[in-house]
């Protein structure tokens, strides 16, 4: 698998894409909620489960601490973390993807201690953890670093409810907080707390379990601790049932942005729209002909053939804005609107570097710095040799190499393979012309 790359004949701008696109579960609501299954006092079973490399990371992990994990004849993933004793995070796992420091609250809060490597992941640039250990610093741990390994300690009596104010909004620091709240003694108040749905998902899924938490889906998260672990909530006269992860937004963004550009009709199901109303919004300013039901967004061609998008700007921001993962497939789109748009990327300072590859293909995009870019449009693309910096560009790349005339290779497969399942059996569903090429 690491060695595999995508042949893609791109379309050479024809909107001939048509079918049905199923989203599939969050990314980045599963990997918290496979975390949270160290706070419960027996097996939590996920549905929904996106079949991923990183979803399998976390699961290693979580099995190289001692936990049970296994997936159901119907796909539902079954965590049993009670025989978990160990508190030291497979240094080369753990240094595979960021998320795994959020093991360090739940590990930190039933253990008492954690030590973990400093969390690898995607190359987009810096990604401090100092706000994960100011805050359980706030909550009575102390920690130590040596040799980019960090090694945190509750007091005896442990973690302790604290004040906590992000100075800037973290998805990972607010649910890794959230995770070691719920068994701190007292009241934590979250502020400045990050707002996405992936948040909102995992404050439900605990207080379902349990937890008392509140205010989530707001800059403020209050969470009450508890000595008990988790119990999933029973349906009358039948076992536990699981939990079903909401649909993943950024995927169904990037499903919505294909079909705008190579889509003759296309429908995108299994999804919740108002997760990406910021995107839905602008892409019908730019005159994409969008219809958003309750769970599924249909995108059409043009009414008259011919008509041209227009551009937009973009600027990244927290949730509700525009997010950062559908930067790189939004620019993407921009190469084909008309005008000239500011691509302001605010969260991370290395997240443009993919768009020389976009000028190589032949779009017409000037770096300004770290964070802006400007593209103008509409220039053709052209197939080229690509090699994906990180899994969000790996399938704007996709998306590109689609729209593209001639065909392009794609390379680093696995990092595409890391946020998105199966993605070339899906696409050939609707008409891509594309192949897996393992060595």
């Amino acid at each position: 698998m690491a060695d595999d790359f995508f042949i893609v004949q791109g379309l050479g701008g024809k909107r001939s894409l048509s079918g049905e696109l199923p989203v599939r579960g969050s990314k980045n609501a599963a990997l918290p909620a496979m975390a949270s299954s160290l706070l419960f006092d027996g097996p939590l079973t996920l549905s929904n489960i996106p079949l991923i490399g990183d979803v399998e990371v976390m699961g290693e992990m979580l099995e190289e601490l001692g936990a049970e994990v296994k997936r159901n004849s119907n796909g539902d993933l079954v965590i049993d973390a009670q025989p978990v004793r160990a508190t030291s995070l497979p240094r080369e796992l753990a240094k595979q993807m960021r998320a795994s420091v959020i093991l360090a609250g739940p590990l930190l809060a039933r253990f008492g201690e954690i030590a973990f490597p400093h969390p690898g992941g995607c190359v987009i640039g810096a990604r401090p953890i100092d706000l994960f250990l100011e805050g359980f610093q706030k909550m009575g741990a102390e920690y130590e670093e040596a040799d980019s390994v960090y090694r945190l300690r509750a007091p005896k009596t442990g973690l302790r409810g604290a004040d906590i104010f992000f100075r800037q909004p973290t998805v990972t620091g607010t649910e890794t907080l959230l995770l070691a709240a719920t068994r701190a003694h007292g009241k934590t108040l979250l502020r400045n707390a990050a707002m996405e749905p992936e948040v909102v998902f995992l404050a439900e899924l605990l207080r379902a379990s349990g937890a008392h938490i509140k205010g989530e889906g707001t800059p403020t998260i209050e969470i009450i601790g508890t000595e008990k672990l988790l119990r999933l909530p029973a349906q009358a006269g039948a076992p536990r049932k699981s939990i079903a992860v909401i649909p993943d937004r950024i995927e169904t963004g990037s499903f919505l942005i294909l079909g705008a550009l190579a889509g003759k009709d296309i429908s995108i199901t299994h999804c919740e729209p108002e997760h990406i109303r910021i995107l839905i919004e602008l892409l019908r300013t730019a005159g994409v002909n969008v219809e958003a039901g309750k769970d599924s967004l249909l995108v059409r061609a043009p009414i008259k053939k011919g008509t041209a998008y227009k551009s937009f700007g973009i600027k990244t921001h927290e949730y509700p804005g525009f997010p950062t993962d559908l930067q790189a497939p939004a620019t993407v789109f921009l190469t084909q609107a008309h005008g000239e748009a500011l691509v302001h990327e605010t969260i991370f300072d290395g997240r443009l570097a993919y768009t020389k590859d976009l000028v190589a293909m032949g779009a017409d995009i000037a770096l300004w710095d770290a964070h802006r870019a400007s593209v103008k449009g509409p220039t053709p693309l052209r197939g080229r040799e690509l090699h994906g910096p990180d899994l969000r560009a790996g399938l704007a790349y996709l998306i590109a190499a689609i729209v593209a005339r001639g065909k392009s290779v794609i390379y680093n497969a696995q990092l595409i393979d890391r946020g998105y399942e199966r993605i070339e059996e899906r696409l050939k569903k609707i008409g891509v012309m594309i192949e897996r090429v393992s060595n």
